[in-house]
């Protein structure tokens, strides 16, 4: 709003008559954020809000950005009940505001019934003010500084902090105060009488946000709504004097995750061929029966979102994986164990080294980033064991043993 500095224009009057006789709505603000991994930077796990800023962190917008706070238009008007009188000793009848600073939690829920915790609290309030006649006529000559004690609303009461930023005009004044946590009331008292027909045309909050770790939640969307009164001894209270002609403020937050989930194997990395430690040579050159077979196959994977493991078998038995040599029948046990790249842990924090995989997946139902990860490096470990491997080789006889595993990464964790 730009003020007239023009005596004797007065642009509000009309407007405010029309603003006052409308029916009264409660006023709904939607606060929309979003978190997509970022590769150029991993760590920042935290949602970016995509709300646009209106009123003073739209017109300061390096002020609010330095303080994490955004700021939007509460179209509710307020219109004084009485004059306010000068000296007035109870600052509920002068010019006040009490705002909920302290941190108030909302339930956000996606369909599957998924919740998690969002944090808001309001951080700021600024009131476009109109008065009933012009500055130099409430205060005998002077100017906004000399109708409220402490100078104008640009020097904000205590505890409330000042952000060195107003506009005015004869008729109005636009100001903005920051508002520290459990802050109580901020008053300002006049120093000269205002006859009735002071009013805001609305007001502007800023607020704050606490997010929850979004590494931690499912990809889609979630939602949670919050809802304030406003009005005398109400969440926003602007004193006994000026009253609003709405008592409800809802913000409606939606919260959009979108997650990375991709495994990657080299080239020929879906054949994992088993031999000794350091080849068969041994065996075939000095008849030296090898201790145990094995394989570690390496793989890239870029995770922004929890996920489990599980194996699926050709051959099986309980638990376990089996290779079979086809002429026997013969079959003998082949474990399967996996070791995560680091940023990536077990439900218990637990870093994740050889962590055996089984078919019904028990001991890897959660693996959880702590930053989102982009192509790194984790290993598959395949292994027959040393009573397995005795009887698997037969001086003279030739045994070729084989069988399909089928290695998962499931992001559909419950």
């Amino acid at each position: 709003m730009i003020f007239s500095s023009a005596p004797g224009i007065r642009p509000w009057i009309g407007l405010l008559l029309t603003l006052f006789s409308a029916a009264a709505v409660a006023e709904v603000h939607n606060i929309d954020a979003t978190f997509e991994p970022d590769f150029a930077n991993p760590q920042k796990n935290q949602f970016k809000n995509q709300t646009p800023s209106e009123g003073f962190c739209r017109q300061v917008p390096a002020t609010c950005e330095s303080l994490g706070l955004f700021s939007l238009v509460a179209r509710i008007p307020f219109a004084a009940n009485a004059p306010i009188q000068a000296n007035h000793a109870d600052p509920r009848q002068g010019g006040m505001a009490k705002v909920p600073s302290d941190w108030r939690t909302v339930s956000v829920t996606n369909a599957a019934g998924d919740s998690h915790v969002v944090e808001v609290r309001i951080a700021g309030v600024g009131h476009e003010a109109g008065f009933p006649l012009s500055v130099v006529e409430l205060t005998g000559g002077g100017w906004w500084d000399d109708l409220w004690e402490g100078g104008g609303w640009a020097y904000a009461p205590p505890p409330c902090l000042s952000v060195g930023t107003h506009t005015a005009g004869y008729y109005g004044y636009n100001s903005f105060w920051r508002v520290p946590e459990g802050a109580g009331v901020c008053a300002k008292k006049a120093l000269f009488d205002i006859p009735l027909g002071m009013n805001y045309q609305f007001f502007v909050y800023a607020y704050e946000l606490r997010t929850p770790d979004p590494l931690k939640m499912d990809a889609g969307g979630y939602t949670g709504a919050i809802t304030y009164t406003v009005g005398p001894n109400m969440d926003f209270d602007m004193g006994d004097v000026m009253i609003p002609n709405d008592s409800i403020l809802t913000l409606n937050f939606n919260l959009r995750v979108t997650h990375t989930m991709k495994v990657d194997i080299p080239p020929g990395g879906n054949r994992v061929a088993l031999q000794p430690v350091g080849g068969w040579q041994s065996w075939l050159n000095e008849g030296r029966k090898p201790t145990r077979l094995m394989r570690d196959q390496t793989f890239n994977i870029s995770a922004s979102s929890r996920f489990k493991m599980n194996i699926e078998c050709q051959y099986f038995f309980v638990n376990d994986c089996l290779i079979r040599e086809p002429g026997t029948g013969h079959a003998v046990p082949l474990e399967v164990s996996v070791s995560l790249p680091n940023g990536l842990t077990d439900g218990a924090g637990q870093a994740v080294n050889r962590r055996r995989l089984l078919r019904d997946g028990t001991g890897t139902e959660l693996f959880q980033p702590s930053f989102y990860l982009d192509r790194k490096v984790g290993t598959l470990h395949f292994e027959v064991a040393r009573d397995a491997v005795e009887r698997m080789i037969r001086e003279g006889e030739a045994r070729t043993y084989s069988g399909n595993v089928t290695v998962i990464w499931d992001s559909e964790v419950g």
